[in-house]
């Protein structure tokens, strides 16, 4: 082969372009250095290289730029993206990020750049022995490249697969320049030496045709068996085994049960900037209106409406078994839409979003690593600040209907607000009373006549270690809850008041976590709720204050595992003003507290186990009640 390639100068070009064809990562399905393919090496030019591929994508033809592109979606299409969720820790959270992103982005890759002058190259120079090839080839048929930094390489060895799709791209060109009938057409001796060749590289050749034909075969099954080309799909199914022990006195502990929560997620883009999500849900938990089937219920714990409970999970709805709006039933496994949010950017630092099942964690940056319902901590306390949860602002159900805006001021530091209101749908309150006072519409009716909320939050990174969240929300209550369903007296947050009073709630807190390294973060946030009677005809009011601190680990013993241990004061009345009481009747007031532990262990890419356990001292502000611990084995599959 070596005497045609120096049977003249473009002769030698053609090596010189071939030496030096190795600049980008190569597709798997067209791996250049197979370990099952037998290399040349007859005269010791060629050496083997596993660790380097080469792209062919931008010299060998266009088909290999749709199999690039086939190739770069494949794990998007084998592997969702695993640990994230739709806001409420439902599959996908793309509210991570200061600016919603693409929900997958590749890794930049190394393309060539066509060169029309030699001296572009800048390890070329003119003494170089093959200086005078290579200018004969760019300048007459076009059919080098080289690296975007300016550099050819063009001592590097290749394999014969490179050579062949180099060869293949100058062929290309020839044929372009005979097409065109140019004045500067190929010489006899080029034809010649290309005829050689391609004869010598003709089961190469051959094997390169049959490589981007299966990769179309492939491409046309995938195009017409896709579920939408708009839409992806994802879900999380979690399975878990929860026993508690303590509680109530006088109460036995309840029996262990087997729960399960499941979400399909679909997130859609009609502009690759927009996302529409979609989100369907069932479970099994129970509560109801009276708290009744519930575990909290079992142990005493929760409040005799509601269910609310400092004993609650962290997969758990806020209101299990029961559609708060109209206080209907909802049955176990039984289908819901929890999520239905419009998210579209209207200038290069403002995006806007709107929908009419949202919560405020949708639009708010997560700042602990203790969030995710299905990955981290297993308690309600843990994972978000309580201002974030008033209102049932994480009710997971999708409680209001609910309108913001994201300002990304800088790349550090951004802004967002929302406006949510609880039954926007209903035009009027229902005039049938549920309890004194208390409709069977108990949050009221209209976009801005029922139970309602303004909330914000002032994101920033002064840091690439540290991360501050500060939050501020106002809400207003048709009944006299807090809505955050965290502890028992989240119902009748005004001690001694009566269920229908209406409140108006200003709620402050801040959350801080702090990377010591990439694999451990302390963590923390705190947080005061004032609570005000919104009727003239009642003056009360209360305050409650709740904090929590914690260490987070990464890959902990293993790559992928995590770990969390944390401890707080879960939500606890702290001062009161004029007829609200500081502890409801009966009870031995007293300061409480939770410590929390678990481990996530990742099985696979799909799978994680999470065992842990949580202990409420003082449950629920009283120490009448006996120190609890709730056990929790949760299984999540994501998909």
């Amino acid at each position: 082969m070596a005497k045609y390639l120096l049977a003249s100068a473009s002769g030698m070009g053609f090596l010189c372009l071939i030496a030096g064809l190795s600049p980008v990562q190569a597709l798997p399905s067209l791996e250049i250095a197979d370990k099952n393919v037998a290399v040349n090496q007859d005269d010791g030019s060629y050496e083997n290289n596993y660790s380097h591929q080469s792209n062919l994508a931008k010299n060998i033809s266009s088909k290999l730029l749709i199999a690039h592109e086939i190739q770069k979606n494949f794990p998007s299409i084998n592997q969702q993206q695993k640990n994230q969720d739709l806001g409420v820790d439902s599959g996908v959270n793309f509210w991570q990020p200061i600016i919603p992103q693409s929900a997958s982005s590749s890794s930049t890759s190394y393309k060539l750049a066509q060169v029309t002058s030699v001296s572009q190259l800048s390890d070329v120079q003119p003494t170089d022995w093959a200086f005078q090839a290579l200018q004969s080839l760019v300048e007459r048929y076009g059919c080098i490249a080289g690296y975007p930094n300016q550099t050819y390489r063009g001592n590097r060895a290749i394999t014969r697969y490179e050579f062949a799709a180099g060869l293949n791209a100058c062929l290309e060109r020839i044929n372009e320049l005979i097409a065109t009938a140019t004045t500067d057409l190929v010489k006899k001796e080029d034809l010649a030496t290309l005829q050689k060749l391609q004869e010598q590289f003709a089961a190469e050749l051959a094997t390169l045709r049959g490589r981007v034909d299966a990769v179309e075969a492939r491409t046309a099954q995938l195009e017409a068996n896709q579920f939408s080309t708009t839409t992806k799909l994802n879900g999380e199914v979690i399975i878990a085994g929860i026993g508690a022990s303590g509680g109530a006195p006088n109460d036995s502990d309840p029996n262990i049960i087997l729960v399960n929560r499941v979400r399909l997620n679909l997130t859609t883009s009609f502009t690759g900037k927009d996302s529409l999500i979609t989100g369907l849900q069932a479970y099994n938990f129970l509560g109801g209106a009276d708290g009744q089937g519930s575990l909290q219920q079992s142990l005493g714990l929760a409040a005799p409406l509601l269910s609310a409970s400092s004993a609650r999970t962290s997969f758990e709805p806020q209101f299990p078994g029961l559609n708060v709006n109209t206080l209907s039933g909802v049955g176990a496994n039984s289908i819901q839409l929890y999520k239905l949010l419009y998210v579209f950017p209207v200038a290069n630092k403002l995006t806007l979003f709107a929908g009419t099942a949202a919560e405020t964690s949708d639009a708010f940056p997560v700042i602990t690593p203790f969030y995710g319902e299905g990955q981290e901590s297993i308690s309600r306390f843990a994972g978000l600040n309580p201002v974030l949860r008033v209102s049932g602002g994480t009710s997971g159900t999708g409680l209001a209907s609910a309108a913001g805006f994201i300002f990304n001021i800088s790349p550090n530091f951004d802004l967002r607000a929302l406006y949510g209101s609880v039954n926007a749908n209903l035009p009027e309150k229902s005039a049938t009373e549920a309890l004194p006072g208390v409709s069977t519409t108990p949050l009221g009716a209209g976009l801005f006549s029922g139970s309602s909320i303004i909330a914000t939050q002032l994101t920033f990174k002064p840091s690439p270690a540290l991360d501050i969240g500060l939050n501020y929300a106002h809400s207003y209550h048709e009944i006299n809850i807090l809505a955050t369903g965290l502890v028992s007296s989240d119902i009748g947050a005004l001690a001694g008041v009566a269920a229908g009073t209406p409140l108006t709630l200003n709620s402050v807190g801040g959350t801080v976590t702090w990377r010591l390294s990439p694999k451990i973060a302390l963590s923390g946030y705190g947080a005061a709720i004032f609570v005000d009677a919104a009727s003239n005809s009642v003056d009360a009011s209360t305050t409650f204050t709740s904090w929590m601190a914690g260490v987070h680990f990464r890959d902990l013993f293993k790559s992928g595992n995590t770990a969390g241990i944390l401890f707080g004061q879960p939500l606890f009345r702290t001062d009161t003003g004029g007829s609200a009481q500081l502890t409801s009747t009966g009870d031995n007031r007293a300061t409480p507290y939770h410590l929390e532990a678990y481990y996530r262990l990742q099985v696979s890419d799909n799978i994680s186990i999470t065992p842990g356990a949580f202990i409420l001292f003082n449950p629920e502000g009283n120490s009448n009640n006996e120190t609890t611990t709730v056990g929790v084995l949760r299984t999540t599959f994501t998909f």
